[in-house]
């Protein structure tokens, strides 16, 4: 069966794809034009050729694949682009792999994890560790890259690193707590045990919203259990994933440990699904392809892990501290630009106030500065690619012909090509695909409500089911709601809450299996139950 594993939005048309291998690095000019909505002042900017070479000279801007020691080109010499998402403008071209590049790394990691696997605990968590010292050596340049080829501004891309990082110390810090157990047995010449031991190969399918963040949430884990990795980042973004491990060889972690593909997702997805060397899949992205990647996976029967789209209902009662409440729901609706899967979907607010919430939030997203993410004082940056855009608009607009009101925005921003203004809709009704799908963008739709009984009625008819956010005064309240929501993250008076020491994933068709965490190391361990018999004699 053939698998895509393209994420989220689609990727622009592999048309342009070349034989030759050779690098294009091509030179930005930031052109801006008057806007209604805020824009960001260009006091600063920096071009693609200049970030390209900063990052040349730190030997991070990697632009072919790895397999095992060798960074190599796809076998038949074929080519894509990268774009940036703020210009158009080519980056350059990476690889376009297929099934033959993929099973090469597949080989590469099996044969890498015998050794790897054998390390001590002590020995992996020093090698993660100076994994770690060098990605928060090097965040300048990591989150110049993220800009770059994701779009997002350059204060949230270095947050992003300072995020992605954490995982990797978090679990150097955690592949020295793995353990097993000794169970009382039912009979006194037997002696049972426990170990927990690595599951081997995986192969982890990451999304282009956050390049490194969603790269090493997946792989700290995996390599501290003592796993090895094929990685297959978006076709969007594949630099953030080529720097991250760059530096993870110069971190001393050996050849083969770590490898990287990219381009032909449906061929790359047949090899990891039919290959029985690999032996978990884990994935973030959209529901339709982790469905797709759930039924692959049933061949072999490959254990997954999923952490898939959302329809995050944010939830304001009339006791909720409105500061706290805008404050909280800006956050959560309005980072990356709205890309993300845990985003605002879904605002409902209560009729008491309404009036004021509307008010006030849509006075706080007006001042959203819109730009190219190297500009100062941007805080918006574009969406990733026309498909995007085209969906975000094909949104508002079923929701206006429905009676939705355009209270902000509503329209692409004069900047042009995927910037789109920050825009607030009102009176959304449950009939509107905004109220009943991701719109991974910048967004944010009201949704009135009566009683907290009608609000997690609306909360909870989706099948979705990731994040939630509440915003209340009332203690007992809020252990009502959070009880009654189905969701695997709530957040309550507050929009923000990834952390790489909470378990992160969804219910429903949200996904299987949690990231982060003490809970996140058993996803790529396997239980063997040992049994020693005989145990009496003398």
């Amino acid at each position: 069966m053939r698998v895509a594993v393209a994420v989220g939005v689609s990727t622009p048309p592999v048309a342009t794809m070349r034989s030759s291998c050779t690098r294009r690095i091509v030179a930005v000019s930031y052109r801006f034009v008057s806007m209604h909505m805020a824009a960001a002042p260009l006091s600063r900017t920096l071009s693609t050729e200049s970030v390209a070479a900063r990052l040349t000279s730190a030997g991070l801007l990697r632009t072919k694949g790895l397999i095992g020691a060798n960074w190599t080109d796809a076998r038949d010499g074929k080519t894509m682009p990268v774009y940036n998402p703020s210009t158009g403008e080519v980056i350059a071209d990476v690889p376009f792999m297929g099934s033959k590049d993929t099973e090469d790394a597949i080989s590469s990691a099996y044969d890498a994890f015998p050794a790897w696997s054998k390390l001590t605990a002590t020995e992996r968590s020093q090698l993660l560790r100076k994994w770690y010292d060098l990605l928060m050596a090097n965040k300048e340049e990591i989150g110049q890259l993220i800009t770059l080829e994701q779009g997002k501004p350059l204060k949230e891309a270095i947050g992003e690193v300072n995020y992605g990082a954490s995982f990797i110390e978090y679990f150097a810090e955690e592949a020295k707590r793995i353990y097993g157990d000794i169970i009382p047995p039912t009979l006194n010449d037997r002696r049972i045990l426990v170990l927990k031991q690595p599951i081997g190969v995986i192969a982890a399918i990451t999304p282009w919203n956050f390049p490194l963040a969603m790269i090493t949430r997946k792989v700290g884990p995996a390599l501290a259990c003592g796993c090895t990795a094929v990685i297959k980042p978006s076709e969007l973004t594949p630099f953030t994933a080529l720097a991250a491990v760059e530096l993870a060889l110069q971190a001393g972690i050996p050849p083969g440990v770590l490898n990287v593909v990219m381009g032909d997702a449906p061929a790359i997805g047949d090899a990891l699904m039919a290959n029985t060397r690999v032996r978990k899949i884990t994935f973030t992205g959209s529901t339709a392809v982790g469905k797709k990647l759930m039924a692959g996976a049933a061949g072999t029967v490959k254990k997954v892990s999923l952490e898939l789209g959302g329809n995050a209902p944010c939830i304001i009662f009339d006791d909720a501290d409105l500061d706290v409440a805008v404050k909280g729901t800006l956050g959560s609706k309005f980072r990356n630009s709205g890309q993300t899967c845990v985003c605002a979907n879904r605002i409902l607010v209560q009729d008491g106030i309404y009036d004021k919430f509307a008010a006030a939030f849509s006075k706080a997203v007006q001042i959203l500065q819109v730009g190219d993410g190297f500009s100062e004082g941007a805080s918006q940056g574009p969406l990733i690619n026309d498909a995007a855009i085209e969906k975000v608009e094909s949104f508002v607009e079923d929701a206006v012909s429905k009676g939705a009101d355009v209270l902000l925005g509503g329209k692409r921003h004069s900047l042009g090509r995927t910037f789109y203004e920050p825009t607030v809709l009102g009176n959304i009704s449950s009939d509107m695909i905004v109220s009943r799908e991701e719109v991974f963008g910048p967004v944010a739709p009201l949704m009135r409500f009566k009683t907290e009984e009608e609000a997690i009625s609306i909360a909870n008819d989706t099948n979705a089911g990731l994040a939630a956010y509440i915003f209340t005064t009332n203690v007992q309240r809020s252990w009502r709601v959070t009880e009654a929501l189905e969701y695997g993250l709530v957040g309550v008076n507050e929009g923000v809450i990834s952390t790489e020491v909470a378990p992160f994933g969804g219910v429903k068709q949200s996904g299987l299996g949690r990231e982060g965490s003490k809970y996140g190391m058993d996803e790529y361990l396997e239980m063997k139950y040992v049994c020693l018999g005989d145990m009496n004699r003398k």
